[in-house]
Parts: structure tokens; C-alpha cells; sequence
């Protein structure tokens, strides 16, 4: 299909459409002409909460590597600092998911889960005692992520402790949920006490915690820990955790429900009794309505797998998720796991492992429309480390246990062309692209306002195989010199030379471009 020709590009809140990555080489003879961003800071839509990522499962190991190389990869993930020449030296995530093993691995081999990278160890002991001393791997990068300025913490287990569960397994059994109903209380006591006990041994305070995780799949063929539930059961859970977090004073928020796709959040689709989950968990009128507990977040989050391509189609998802959630009032989304799986309609293949320019450009498109069409205040990537031949990672490591080597990713720069420079409290503002001529789908923008560190950052990606040249033209404030950070195939977030506000900026080729700007 070859690209069509726009005169008049417009980012919604804002975005234009980006192309289909395999359309790149039909761009070529599409020459693009000056762009004009035009940003208009009194249009506001909604404000970011986070960007983040997981310590499954490889930092359970990870965690436990010489000194060096573990803190080497903690500064690409949680740094803010900066070099001399303002280089970045990590993407300075500003939220960290913590997995709450359910104690595969204390059972081995006996688990039934054959990949030990995917076992996870739990606090709880069989005999009904707790050992902080467990997950050291992971507690060590829970505190290398506070030593580096990380504030917010998300506790998420992928199955209730095997003490607990049905099956004794940390996996269930013919796709039946795996913790009965009379074990509700338990599973919420256990919750509130590693939340208590990971505050009094390590000085960590899980500020949300998510007791399901993709209630939608079955989970039964031992891959990895995991439990699927009906709406009923997570609205039984959620009440018990409130009442456990209650009556223990805590201030710890609950997030739910972590849907396995998007289209979850707001209709059946294919999953009776597991989708529709927006209006099952806030409206008031649903026997599981659970959105008036007092320690239940003001939030539904969902998971963007098989949602993105193609294009047309990603958007209109999101479209339909952002309609929804605005039924409820001051109901936000989190997406909040994301990996490229899949075939994504023939756009690009999630097999096979690729520290390249071309997943990263992929990723983020992704992000630009989860936060642009589905007004997402959240966005969470999946494995920050990963030892796997997958396009899962952020960081990828040898498969060893005590020692290896780790590289970094352009998936890794490219979401911190988002999380390095839009902290928590920017508000998003209504940016719009003219242009002359250019390929449809191939650039993308999206604008932030930072009031308390006065910036306005403006995130552009342009997907096609020619560059482009852009000005700003803001409406209601005042910018000064701008400094741009870029990701290419040669680039990570290299930082330019400070620009006057009325200069016209290079968009390299299969770039991504943030640009910080000074605002009054």
C-alpha cells in the first residue's frame, strides 16, 4: 500500500497518524517539508502519573551480579543524572513494579514451572512464616531504584502463594482460578503484611499494590506463575485487601485489574464474566462495584497487547477506551504492560531479539497513542531486564545466575524519550502538526507542560526513512532555549546544542526526538 499525501497533519490532543513501519521504504520519495508544531497550552488534557517498568524475573538473579554491572544496569533504568556534556546516564523511570513471587522456585523442579528464570520465590514460608530475607535479587534493585530517586512502588502478584492456592501450584489447573473463595481473607493478609514487612526490613513502601494479573488468560500450561478469575472473584479479593489494608492503617492504594488486552476495560469480547471490567469494578449499579472502597485507586489499568496494529485499528481501540473511561468521573487508565509480541499484523515480528532502531521506533508509537488516543497517565513496560530471544526487554543479560554481561537496547532510550524528560504532575497539552507535504502515519508529536520545573517537552517521532525540519509555535506562554535529546540507530538521547524558541529543528530519519524547552 503505498503512503498517502496529507496537507494538513493533525495530532488529536495531539497526534497525526503514523505509517506501518513496511511502508518506510515507499517514503523515500515523499520529501517532507517544514513542519510546524503548533502547542497551545491552555487546551490540557490529562496529567502523568508515571513511567515504569518490572523486575520480573530476571533481577532475581540480576540482582545478586557483582556490583558494577548491577548498578551499571540500575543507573540505565532508574538514573537522572547527566554527564558533563548533558548526556543522560539512565531513562530516569519514576515508578517501579516489584513481583510478589507465589514460591515456585522454593518447590524447584516440583513447581511444574521448567523455566527457573520464570520460578519465583515468595516472602511467605510453607510453615506460615515470613523471611525478609527472600527476593534478595529484587529487594537489592528496590532499593537501587529509591538510591536513585524513585519515589513510587507497585507491588503485582501473578498468583497467590502456593500455601494458598487450590492446587498447591502456582499455576492453575484446566483454566480454573486457583484460590478459592474461603481464602480470600488470607490472600488479602498476606498482601498487607508484605506491605508492612517490606517497609520495616527495607525501607520500601508500596505505594499502590495489584492483586490480579490478566484475570483473562487461563494460565494453565505451566509457562509461568499465574491465575486467571472471573469479575466476581477480583471484586471478592479487592474487598478483602481493603478491609486487611483498613484495619491496619495502611495507605497503600489498590489497582486494579490489570487486563491481559484493552478491549477488556470495555467490552466482553471473547471472555464472559472477564471483560467489560470498567464498568464492572465503577459502575455503581454492578453487583461487583468496588469503586467507593476507600483504598480501591481512582484507576483502571489494562495491558496493550494485540492492540497496536494495525494503526487505524490501535487508535479506534483507544479511542473506544478513552470514551469509556470517561463515563466515570475522575476515573483514569494506566497502561501498564507492554511488550512487542506477536506478529502486529505483519508490522513487526515479536520473536527474535533486536537492540535496534526499528522495535524502538515500534515502541514508540505505542506509547504516543496510549498516552495521546486512551489519555493514558501511566505507561509500563514489561521485563526491564530480560535474558530472553524476545523483543521483551529494556536491558538484556546472559542467562546466568551469578555473573554475565547486560546490554542496553534502543527500546531502552526510546521510552526514555518519554520518562527521562515528562516526570510525574506534567500535564499533557493540545498539540497540532501542519505541514506542506508529507507521508501519511510517518510523524507523530505530543506536548507536556512541567509547571513545577517550568518546561514545556515535546516528543516527537518521526518513522519514515527521510528527515524532516520543524518549528514551535507556542500559544499561551513563552519559551526559551530549546535543548533537544535524540535516539537514531547511532544515538542515545544525545543531546543538542540550545536553540533559540524561533529556530527550525532537524527531525533525523527513524528518529526519536524530545525537546526541552524553558517556559514563563
Amino acid at each position: 500500500m503505498l503512503p498517502c499525501l496529507l496537507a494538513f497533519l493533525f495530532l488529536c490532543g495531539c497526534s497525526a497518524n503514523v505509517q506501518d513501519d513496511s511502508q518506510d521504504k515507499d517514503s523515500a520519495s515523499v520529501q517532507v517539508k517544514e513542519v510546524t508544531a503548533n502547542i497551545n497550552l491552555s487546551e490540557t488534557y490529562q496529567t502523568i502519573d508515571n513511567f515504569a517498568a518490572s523486575d520480573a524475573w530476571a533481577c532475581q538473579f540480576v540482582g545478586n551480579w557483582p556490583d558494577a554491572k548491577r548498578n551499571g544496569i540500575a543507573d540505565l533504568l532508574f538514573s537522572t543524572d547527566t554527564s558533563a556534556s548533558g548526556q543522560p546516564v539512565g531513562i530516569g523511570l519514576s515508578l517501579w513494579r516489584f513481583n510478589l513471587g507465589a514460591g515456585s522456585t522454593q518447590q524447584g523442579e516440583q513447581s511444574g514451572i521448567k523455566d527457573e528464570w520464570r520460578r519465583a520465590e515468595s516472602f511467605l514460608e510453607q510453615n506460615g512464616s515470613y523471611n525478609w530475607q527472600r527476593q534478595a535479587g529484587q529487594v537489592w534493585f528496590l532499593k537501587a531504584a529509591q538510591e536513585r530517586g524513585v519515589e513510587n512502588f507497585l507491588a503485582f502478584p501473578n498468583s497467590p502463594p502456593v500455601n494458598l492456592t487450590t492446587n498447591g501450584k502456582a499455576f492453575a489447573s484446566d483454566g480454573k482460578p486457583n484460590l478459592a473463595s474461603e481464602n480470600y481473607g488470607a490472600f488479602a493478609e498476606y498482601l498487607t503484611d508484605v506491605v508492612q514487612g517490606v517497609e520495616q526490613a527495607h525501607g520500601i513502601r508500596f505505594r499502590y499494590i495489584s492483586p490480579v494479573n490478566e484475570p483473562q488468560w487461563d494460565w494453565s500450561d505451566g509457562g509461568q506463575e499465574g491465575t486467571p478469575f472471573m469479575n466476581e472473584h477480583i471484586a471478592g479479593i479487592v474487598r478483602a485487601l481493603n478491609t486487611s489494608l483498613a484495619r491496619k492503617n495502611l495507605t497503600t492504594a489498590i489497582d486494579i485489574a490489570e487486563a491481559g488486552k484493552i478491549d477488556y476495560l470495555y467490552t466482553h469480547d471473547d471472555k464472559p464474566n472477564r471483560g467489560n471490567q470498567i464498568d464492572a469494578f465503577f459502575n455503581s449499579g454492578s453487583p461487583h462495584y468496588i469503586g467507593n472502597l476507600s483504598h480501591v485507586g481512582k484507576v483502571i489499568s489494562g495491558h496493550s497487547y494485540f492492540t497496536t496494529s494495525p494503526f487505524d485499528q490501535a487508535v479506534q481501540k483507544r479511542k473506544q477506551v478513552a470514551e469509556k473511561v470517561a463515563t466515570v468521573p475522575g476515573l483514569k487508565f494506566w497502561q501498564s504492560e507492554y511488550c512487542i509480541l506477536g506478529d502486529n499484523a505483519g508490522e513487526i515480528e515479536g520473536n527474535k531479539r533486536d537492540l535496534g532502531i526499528d522495535p524502538a521506533i515500534y515502541m514508540a508509537r505505542v506509547i504516543h497513542n496510549d498516552l495521546t488516543v486512551a489519555n493514558a497517565t501511566a505507561w509500563q513496560w514489561w521485563l526491564a531486564v530480560s535474558p530472553y530471544n524476545y523483543k521483551d526487554g529494556l536491558v538484556y543479560v546472559d542467562q546466568h545466575k551469578t555473573d554475565g554481561s547486560y546490554s542496553d537496547s534502543k527500546m531502552l532510550w526510546a521510552l526514555g524519550n518519554y520518562s527521562r524528560f515528562i516526570r510525574p504532575g506534567a500535564t499533557r497539552v493540545q498539540t497540532e502538526l501542519l505541514s506542506g507535504k508529507t507521508a501519511d502515519n510517518t510523524l507523530l508529536a505530543s506536548s507536556y507542560l512541567d509547571a513545577a520545573n517550568q518546561q514545556l517537552v515535546t516528543v516527537v517521532v518521526n518513522a519514515g526513512i527521510t528527515a524532516a525540519k520543524m518549528k514551535l509555535n507556542v500559544h499561551g506562554g513563552n519559551i526559551g532555549n530549546i535543548r533537544s535529546y535524540v535516539t537514531t540507530a547511532d544515538e542515545n538521547l544525545k543531546p543538542g546544542t540550545p536553540l533559540q524558541p524561533a529556530s527550525e529543528l532537524t527531525l533525523a530519519p527513524r528518529s526519536v526526538t524530545t525537546l526541552v524547552a524553558s517556559i514563563k
